[in-house]
């Protein structure tokens, strides 16, 4: 059980729920093979090593912070309460040995060597981060934001790399919002708008966070923005962060003329809890109201994520 609350669990959900839906999505786009498709080993393989680098990340994570979790979480501090140290970094090793594994192996299949190089670089990205980076001015926000951005564009890839190997063609249907785009920008063009809403989402989501645990990152001598810029000047940073997700939705809406106002609901909800994130962040003074901010903010996420599920939707209902 405690294992299970160390990885986060719900956020390992959302992560394959997201590489699934947009997965489904492109299936009503695509005649994909089926040994290449949603349903094939490789596929899953993907969504596994994903799920596994996000668990290893976690673990490690919450490894490097335990002093400041103590004080900023002290009831969800699990490493050195209920898991041993020394048993948190075999559990984040032995997780990383097996994805990375996996990886090999997808590079093998799918004849590309994107898999090996992206999953090793992201374990030690991410273990250099909760070392270090995670208390350097800033870059560990964009480097955590970036990374997360990253869920949508594995699979964007995948589907545009295995549809050169099997020579893929596009049918005809009947919703289809970036119509313009030929089959190959089409599949990057969509996991790129997807992941650049992403970022921007988290990389407010990481600034909120940082001032929400202002006093325990004192402790590890952070240099975190709240610390060094004062909570009110990152209060306008995060404002200008939460601003671009609504422009990025905006650019998406005007640009392709083929969107409409029903297929970008989900869109539309996240926008409105972006800006009640806005009226929070400018009235919030204490830690609980930068936590409803991050919940919120995650709750946008969530519907910005599940919009390829939702067009797959109306693409069968019509």
């Amino acid at each position: 059980m405690h294992f299970i609350r160390l990885i986060r669990p719900v956020n390992l959900v959302i992560i394959a729920i997201t590489m699934y839906g947009i997965a489904w999505y492109f299936e009503g786009v695509y005649a994909m093979p089926q040994s290449m498709g949603i349903n094939s080993i490789s596929f899953f393989l993907l969504v596994l090593s994903t799920v596994m680098i996000a668990a290893g990340g976690n673990i490690i994570n919450d490894y490097f912070n335990t002093k400041a979790d103590l004080i900023n979480k002290p009831n969800r501090v699990i490493i050195g309460k209920h898991i041993k140290r020394r048993m948190a970094i075999v559990l984040h090793w032995g997780i990383n040995f097996l994805e990375f594994s996996i990886a090999v192996y997808l590079s093998w299949r799918l004849q590309t060597f994107w898999y090996s190089f992206i999953h090793l670089l992201t374990i030690n990205l991410l273990w250099y981060y909760s070392l270090k980076l995670k208390r350097v001015f800033f870059i560990g926000n964009v480097l955590i934001a970036g990374l997360t951005a990253l869920v949508p564009l594995l699979v964007g890839f995948y589907y545009y790399h295995t549809n050169e190997l099997s020579a893929t063609t596009i049918p005809e249907i009947s919703f289809y919002p970036f119509a313009e785009s030929t089959i190959y920008h089409y599949t990057l063009l969509l996991t790129f708008s997807i992941s650049g809403f992403a970022f921007a989402l988290n990389l407010a989501r990481e600034i909120v966070k940082d001032m929400e645990d202002v006093e325990g990152d004192k402790k590890l001598h952070a240099k975190t923005l709240p610390i060094v810029l004062g909570i009110n000047r990152t209060k306008i940073i995060a404002a200008l962060v939460l601003f671009l997700t609504i422009l990025i939705s905006g650019a998406i809406w005007n640009l392709y003329s083929t969107i409409t106002f029903k297929s970008m609901i989900p869109v539309i909800i996240s926008a409105f809890l972006v800006f009640l994130c806005f009226i929070v962040l400018f009235f919030s003074k204490q830690k609980s109201h930068f936590r409803i901010i991050n919940q919120l903010i995650k709750l946008a996420m969530i519907f910005g994520l599940l919009l390829p599920i939702y067009w797959r939707l109306i693409m069968i209902n019509g």
